[in-house]
């Protein structure tokens, strides 16, 4: 199983603005020129060695991600990411009208819906999409996506057949060989994150949670969602400083989810839903403080594990 990331931003898409871009091309340039790759004017080998593509800037497209297995695929959540997921399936199956689409959805907030109105398989005659909750009122947001003066195509003109699940809380059901449980996160809303299990590993999808239940006694019947997991992906929008200031917001810090990993013992980590007020280096900047942290909890535990911060276009094996 595999995790691949169409969008780790929260809130709100945060696209460069021309000026910003122009600093980071300015930066890049000036380091190639210091650089030994400048002599031999490599600047392919320069971008792979500065790895900027993958964990030096992190995109601005909202929640959205897609867990692959051998036998099919699992999206969950609407945010912008899902549009280019949605451009990427129209050159298979979806593209003629023959395609099968899956979607999670852990709750309603804007960041996580506003994709799904300009997901291109859902105008396409014979594809079939399947979107999945636990909240009761799926069907009526998803159709209120569709709706003037929000958007202009309302959704009785959609082409593709959709189709509605209410998932029971914290109860398996199998979709697409993946077997989903949900359980409750701590978010101002209603949202349900999830443990997913396929091929013999475990995901928790922990996203739009404050996490401000951590003991084992305060998670009582969501403990299981952090529990004999390979792969957790974790809400770290804020600092831990900044979620002192940010009660009541609905998201976590990444020294949290380290916490909560040591004592789980989970495998891998990545930190995501960054701030859609953070730029590259103030995020870079929270990777640093979470390194600091990580060296300086890691005595005190005989559990070890990898962690990164979460980049649109990030593909990691579970």
């Amino acid at each position: 199983m595999k995790l691949k990331v169409w969008g780790s931003r929260g809130s709100i898409p945060a696209p460069f603005t021309p000026l910003e871009l122009e600093a980071k091309v300015e930066k890049y340039l000036s380091d190639f020129c210091r650089s030994p790759f400048y002599v031999s004017q490599d600047t392919k080998a320069f971008i792979e060695h500065e790895k900027i593509s993958k964990g030096k800037t992190f995109g601005g497209n909202t929640t959205c991600v897609e867990l692959i297995s051998k036998n099919g695929s699992l999206i969950i959540d609407g945010g912008s990411g899902l549009r280019l997921k949605g451009n990427e399936l129209m050159a298979g199956p979806c593209g003629k009208g023959q395609g099968e689409v899956h979607i999670y959805m852990t709750h309603f907030h804007w960041d996580h819906l506003m994709g799904i109105p300009f997901f291109v398989p859902v105008f396409i005659p014979g594809n079939q999409i399947h979107f999945y909750s636990v909240d009761p009122m799926l069907e009526e947001v998803i159709k209120l996506a569709f709706t003037k003066p929000y958007f202009p195509v309302p959704f009785s003109a959609l082409a593709s057949k959709i189709h509605f699940h209410q998932l029971p809380a914290r109860e398996s059901t199998l979709i697409q060989g993946f077997e989903v449980t949900p359980y409750k996160l701590d978010h101002p809303d209603a949202c349900w994150g999830a443990k997913i299990t396929c091929e013999g590993k475990s995901y928790a999808h922990v996203v739009d949670n404050e996490a401000k239940r951590v003991s084992r006694k305060d998670l009582a019947e969501d403990l299981p969602l952090y529990q004999d997991i390979d792969l957790m992906y974790f809400d770290a929008q804020y600092g831990f400083d900044d979620l002192l200031k940010k009660i009541d917001w609905g998201h976590s810090s990444s020294f949290i989810g380290m916490d909560i990993a040591f004592r789980e013992k989970i495998k891998k980590v990545v930190f995501t839903h960054h701030d859609p007020m953070a730029s590259d280096e103030q995020i870079l900047k929270l990777v640093r403080n979470n390194k600091e942290y990580f060296k300086m909890q890691k005595p005190s535990t005989d559990h070890d594990f990898d962690w990164c911060f979460a980049y649109d276009g990030l593909e990691i094996e579970i």
